[in-house]
């Protein structure tokens, strides 16, 4: 009698578990292998087809706000739809850059987002992902990438950043004025901002750069407060107007240089942004009177949004520039409470936000991700 009723026993148990696994399985139903991933009448087939999504973003320059910021922005965004996304900076270190991308043609993921790759052999390892069938998006990388088929090569407005923010600097000093010219050598974005400054220096004559200084590393900020704070020595007051500085890590570097000399007679005038940069630009008395950016969460955003298009099939652009803004001291001072980057756009018209590539099954997508 014992033994038939454990037999009874056992088969309910067994019965149980069957139907809860042929429920799991039927919640399953989206299209796709993923067990979290979930229904969307309207996902592209090649999308479903390949079950769970997983990116990686490798980038390398590192260390600074507005790395973090842009690879918080590409995991948000990929993690929102679905997606497994995992970061990796550099730090400024090319071998180890280099290693990640290696690393990435033998791992087993559907895209690579490369960020600020900047020479032969980070095309080189861009063709070897694209011979695995890797999909990739490249942020402020080598020209060179839009030549590998099926990358598309994305950044910052660059000119555009440069000219808002030396407009802004002939405007405050009157087309006169003698400056230091913080910048560096070696990266794309970088030598498209310096194009647009050899044009406007040779536009205005009255701007005349004394001197300059650049490295880019784990320690650039601090590498340019003391560098900067060399040069305030060799150019006492008087004899120097303002800085120019092509990235905020050289611009947060002057700005405490300047402070800590009490030469805040001397006007910064940067590119980029973060919540740091705030910060110091709305200081008491503060030199840093304006920065020409592009909201870093948002490009982390669309280059994922680019990725899940080349993973849906669809069409992608071989090129796209993110459109730029000028962050002017006055506009942020003026405002009741202290900004910060999430604020920047009841300041800014537009900031912040796109639907550049934005489809409507990525909102669905998203929706159903929540």
């Amino acid at each position: 009698m014992k033994t038939s009723k454990l037999y009874s026993l056992f088969v309910l148990l067994l019965a149980a578990v069957l139907v809860v696994t042929a429920c799991g399985e039927s919640n399953n139903s989206g299209g796709t292998s993923s067990n979290t991933t979930p229904k969307v009448e309207n996902l592209p087939a090649a999308l479903a087809e390949k079950g769970d999504i997983k990116i990686k973003v490798i980038r390398k320059i590192g260390g600074d706000d507005h790395t973090a910021q842009f690879l918080a922005g590409a995991k948000q965004e990929g993690e929102s739809l679905g997606f497994k996304v995992d970061t990796f900076s550099a730090n400024g270190d090319t071998l180890k850059f280099h290693d990640a991308l290696e690393q990435a043609a033998n791992e087993d993921l559907d895209a690579v987002i490369v960020s600020h790759g900047d020479d032969a052999t980070t095309v080189e390892l861009v063709k070897k992902l694209r011979e695995k069938g890797i999909e990739v998006v490249a942020f402020d990388s080598v020209e060179e990438l839009e030549q590998v088929d099926g990358v598309t090569s994305t950044s910052q407005n660059d000119q555009s950043l440069a000219q808002m923010a030396l407009d802004h600097l002939v405007q405050e000093t009157g087309g006169e004025a003698k400056i230091l010219y913080l910048w560096v050598d070696g990266f794309p974005a970088m030598v498209r901002r310096n194009q647009v400054y050899q044009e406007v220096l040779a536009a205005n004559p009255g701007i005349v750069e004394l001197d300059r200084y650049g490295v880019a590393n784990d320690n650039t900020s601090v590498d340019t407060q003391n560098a900067v704070a060399t040069l305030l020595n060799k150019y006492p007051e008087g004899e120097l107007d303002a800085i120019f500085a092509t990235w905020d890590a050289f611009a947060i570097g002057a700005h405490r240089a300047l402070v800590e000399a009490g030469r805040t007679e001397v006007k910064i005038f940067g590119i980029d942004v973060s919540n740091p940069d705030l910060e110091a630009i709305q200081a008491e008395n503060s030199p840093w009177v304006s920065t020409a950016a592009v909201d870093p969460k948002l490009i982390g955003s669309v280059t994922v949004r680019l990725a899940a298009k080349k993973l849906a099939g669809e069409e992608t652009p071989v090129t796209y520039s993110l459109d730029a803004s000028l962050i002017k001291q006055e506009d942020l001072t003026s405002a009741a409470e202290t900004v910060k980057m999430d604020d920047l756009n009841a300041i800014i018209p537009g900031w912040g936000t796109s639907d550049a590539f934005l489809e409507d099954w990525m909102k669905e997508l998203k929706e159903a991700n929540k």
